[in-house]
């Protein structure tokens, strides 16, 4: 921070994934709170005009309202995960009240395309199914997510990295806003806002490999939740901005991406 001296910092560092949580908990201890607790302390000391972080979909948990609103309580995660990101709305909101440092939060949803990491459904059920192998379909399929293609995921963080979070001058701490603040602190989703069920999503992606999965159906996993669904008002309100790309787009994009890459890389 002392060298370079941002303006801005747009925070995306994180070990991410609900199941691996349950794996190497001490992973998410240090990286999702200790490190991030460094990048707030970098920004107090080194006057930044303006913190973006990544937060999650993850932390609406236990929540069943649909769709997820960034004025919903948020109280109940189910995974470590969903818990230090929470965990991180919470801290970015100290440092903004004690600091008057400008924090804006975005909770992604479900994020896909090229170069996505490789532990995510859609990267395995490329590979395995190019590869005549069968793919792990958990809660039977029944699944809904709000999946977003990572180039609306980026014109989201540009949007709001342009415009610094500031007080919500009807802010009450009679009846809290949780997605705002006296103190220069915003909270956003970042979600295409159009749920899709699993199965829809894997046919998608057999129309665009032209093969069909061998499919290995399984229960519900630990700390996974049965649907996520954004409600991105307060995005388009906010910056004007809300995700336009379709799964049938997205996937392709990313078959394309595939495809080519691992060829050349061959």
């Amino acid at each position: 921070f002392r060298e370079h001296r941002p303006q801005r910092v747009v925070n995306l560092a994180a070990q991410a994934g609900v199941r691996y949580s349950l794996e190497n908990p001490a992973a998410y201890v240090d990286t999702n709170l200790v490190g991030f607790g460094n990048i707030l302390e970098g920004c107090r000391h080194n006057g930044v005009e303006h913190l973006v972080y990544a937060s999650s979909s993850s932390v609406y948990g236990a929540n069943t309202t649909m769709p997820f609103s960034v004025h919903d309580n948020v109280d109940h995660p189910l995974s470590l995960y969903a818990a230090s990101k929470k965990a991180n709305e919470l801290m970015a909101h100290t440092y903004s009240h004690l600091y008057d440092l400008p924090v804006t939060g975005l909770r992604f949803f479900t994020v896909y395309g090229p170069w996505g990491r490789p532990d995510m459904a859609l990267f395995l059920f490329t590979q395995k199914i190019l590869a005549g192998e069968p793919i792990d379909v958990f809660n039977y399929g029944h699944h809904r997510r709000d999946f977003t293609y990572i180039d609306d995921i980026v014109e989201g963080v540009i949007h709001t990295l342009d415009r610094p979070a500031a007080p919500n001058p009807e802010w009450s701490g009679a009846a809290p806003d949780s997605a705002s603040s006296s103190a220069p602190y915003r909270l956003y989703n970042i979600g295409a806002h159009r749920p899709v069920e699993l199965m829809h999503y894997i046919e998608v992606l057999e129309d665009c490999l032209g093969r069909k999965a061998q499919k290995h159906l399984l229960p519900l996993q630990p700390g996974d939740v049965p649907d996520t669904y954004a409600d991105v008002e307060a995005l388009r309100a906010d910056t004007g901005y809300e995700p336009t790309t379709t799964v049938e787009d997205g996937i392709a994009r990313f078959v394309d991406w595939y495809l080519g890459y691992y060829r050349a890389a061959a």
